[in-house]
């Protein structure tokens, strides 16, 4: 095997980059789809969620009359409910597919990560009504007002996740354009492989799979996601607090946080999916040095939608002006 400059041609080069732009295709579309049709998709969220929530109070106050026969069937619909409430837009499915399409990961830890902030989002919520109108006796305002500001800080955290993934993503890609290069040719007949020793890097490696799970940033994806407390389960526990069925309240809760958790999950699962295939599809044709270049700038560009989708949602947030009334 010889060490020559690479004779690849230019125009070669650019169509091995069709998974790239198949991707940014496909997320023109959605992003022009969601932004055409989000007014309707905010307006049948909205009457959505009013269902539900009579639904939910129904079945709280039969829980009060039979809790034996009506509590599993409120598990039941907690479940399914917090399902389906994870299929709508929110930051925490921001969060994690930005994560997960940048940055190398394992896919259990991938999982780990959604069941984790699942989790924490219904003892958010739990604590929350538990401190402010058990423990305090302050009124029904003020608990939202304290989930309006939990709110605005997870917004904050996925912010400063964004910029540290930014200037992990600079760093890198600072390291990476100072190094020197070699440029290996090889011949048609050669097959890729892990162990090939041709010089290529057609995987992640165990190091870069371990600096994806750092534990500051995996913190951060956490509390970023889980510190905003789901508003359904505050209205299950303000309610089940006043007709005086807490405990089964707070099983609601963390039902709906299972449920959410499923979806997150499967969401995470495809994205993860896509994100090898095309790293395998990728990984035996384009330079070292493109391939560094690019992941580095992918990551750049997560961090980047990171900080702009924690200023949007920063900006548009706002407090609720009178307490929850549940139906």
């Amino acid at each position: 095997m010889s060490v020559i400059p690479s004779s690849t041609p230019h125009s070669r080069r650019w169509l091995q980059l069709w998974p790239l732009a198949f991707f940014l295709i496909i997320c023109a579309i959605g992003l022009y789809s969601l932004w055409h049709y989000w007014p309707q998709i905010i307006l049948n969220s909205a009457m959505w969620q009013k269902s539900i929530n009579q639904q939910m109070s129904a079945l709280l106050r039969e829980v009060v009359e039979n809790p034996a026969r009506a509590g599993w069937s409120l598990l039941s619909f907690s479940f399914v409910y917090g399902v389906l409430h994870a299929l709508g837009p929110g930051h925490g499915k921001v969060v994690i597919t930005t994560w997960l399409a940048t940055h190398p990961s394992r896919l259990k830890s991938s999982l780990k990560l959604t069941f984790a902030a699942s989790l924490l989002q219904g003892l958010v919520a739990i604590g929350l009504v538990t401190v402010v109108l058990g423990i305090l006796a302050l009124p029904s305002r003020q608990l939202h007002m304290s989930s309006f500001w939990l709110e605005k800080g997870s917004y904050l955290l996925v912010g400063i996740l964004g910029l540290m993934l930014c200037g992990r993503a600079l760093r890198k890609l600072q390291h990476v354009l100072r190094k020197p290069q070699r440029f290996t040719s090889f011949t048609p007949l050669h097959v890729h492989d892990e162990k090939c020793g041709c010089g290529h890097q057609h995987l992640p490696t165990e190091k870069q799979l371990e600096a994806g799970e750092d534990w500051r940033a995996r913190a951060m994806i956490v509390l970023s996601m889980g510190m905003r407390p789901c508003s359904g389960a505050i209205m299950v526990l303000l309610f089940s607090k006043v007709i005086g069925v807490y405990s089964w309240g707070m099983l609601s809760a963390l039902t709906m946080a299972a449920g959410t958790s499923m979806t997150i999950s499967g969401l995470a699962f495809l994205v993860h999916g896509f994100r090898t295939l095309a790293v395998r599809m990728s990984g035996n044709k384009a330079p070292v040095l493109w391939r560094q270049v690019a992941w580095a700038t992918l990551a750049l560009a997560g961090g980047g939608i990171l900080v702009l989708a924690a200023m949007v949602m920063w900006l548009s947030a706002q407090p609720v002006v009178r307490g929850i009334r549940p139906f």
